[in-house]
């Protein structure tokens, strides 16, 4: 608990002052299980504890302190991080994403930068260290992973789980250690900060951040001559081709997915090539049973 509370704390240093306060008067008990602070101009400003939301109860945001956090969280070096706010997103030392939404300055029909903020999403990055421990001996028969595709709705832990098995295989942890290439598109796996992972994905983990999945998979995959290729939420038929050449190299992939059950990848278009040319061995899906998240772990071939 003092390392998830320690998470909390560092997070809230880049709120202004008023709110970093209001934030610090959270119970320690919430503090263990925030996920997120959520700031919305006119507002006052919420946390998510368990996926409830509920105010603090503090005055309404004002606009001027959604640039008070852009400000701190880039060190008053706005220019350093323009390509994360042009996506959206800031990640801080520690691992914490800053999510923001604002009126789009747009140059030759793409995202240029963001201004006039009006909201702003808090991430608190935490690192679950033995989140894969339940799966692994499952995972990789005869001590070696196989094709693993983690399969969950929004908010259920996927990237926790994936992040877990990334750092157990690329330590050799419960498994045989093996090179393991990350293509981590939105920065959410391993918060790369300043050239370095700011969460544990291994010492034979490479990564790639802030380019579309599926170059940084082939990028990875001609660079890096992986033993694993992992990336985190397949969304586009782009990354479905990517992982298909992948899988031709002899490549072991490591992917997450949304979705609920085998059923559902088998009804969308998207997700059905990845059954059909048997790209994945195992499908492990995730559910909660009140705050305790269950795993369950299917084979697919």
């Amino acid at each position: 608990m003092i390392q998830t509370i320690q998470s909390y704390e560092q997070a809230v240093q880049a709120l202004p002052l008023r709110l970093r306060r209001e934030a610090l008067s959270l119970p320690e008990g919430d503090r263990d299980r925030a996920e997120e602070l959520r700031l919305r101009v006119g507002w006052p400003m919420t946390v998510l504890v368990e996926g409830r939301e509920r105010s603090l109860g503090g005055p309404p945001v004002e606009r001027g302190e959604l640039d008070q956090l852009v400000e701190i969280a880039s060190r008053a070096s706005l220019h350093t991080v323009l390509d994360q706010v042009r996506r959206g997103y800031l990640t801080m030392e520690g691992g914490h994403r800053i999510g923001l939404c604002g009126t789009a300055v747009l140059r030759e029909g793409e995202i240029h930068s963001l201004r006039n903020l009006s909201s702003a999403n808090l991430r608190i990055a935490r690192q679950v260290r033995g989140a894969a421990a339940p799966v692994l001996d499952r995972l990789c028969p005869g001590g070696r992973l196989a094709g693993t595709l983690i399969l969950a709705p929004p908010g259920q832990g996927k990237t926790t789980l994936l992040r877990d098995l990334i750092r157990s295989v690329s330590e050799g942890e419960g498994c045989c250690p093996l090179r393991v290439a990350l293509a981590d598109e939105r920065g959410e796996v391993a918060a790369m900060y300043n050239g370095q992972p700011q969460l544990e994905v291994g010492r034979r983990t490479d990564v790639t951040e802030g380019c579309p999945k599926d170059q940084g998979l082939m990028l990875l995959l001609r660079a890096m001559n992986p033993q694993v290729l992992a990336v985190d939420e397949i969304t586009a038929p782009e990354d479905v081709r990517a992982l298909s050449a992948a899988v031709g190299c002899g490549v072991t992939l490591l992917a997450s997915a949304h979705g609920e059950g085998r059923a559902g990848l088998e009804c969308r278009a998207l997700y059905r090539p990845l059954l059909e040319e048997g790209m994945f061995r195992f499908l492990v899906r995730i559910h909660r049973e009140g705050e305790r998240r269950v795993y369950t772990v299917e084979e697919l071939n």
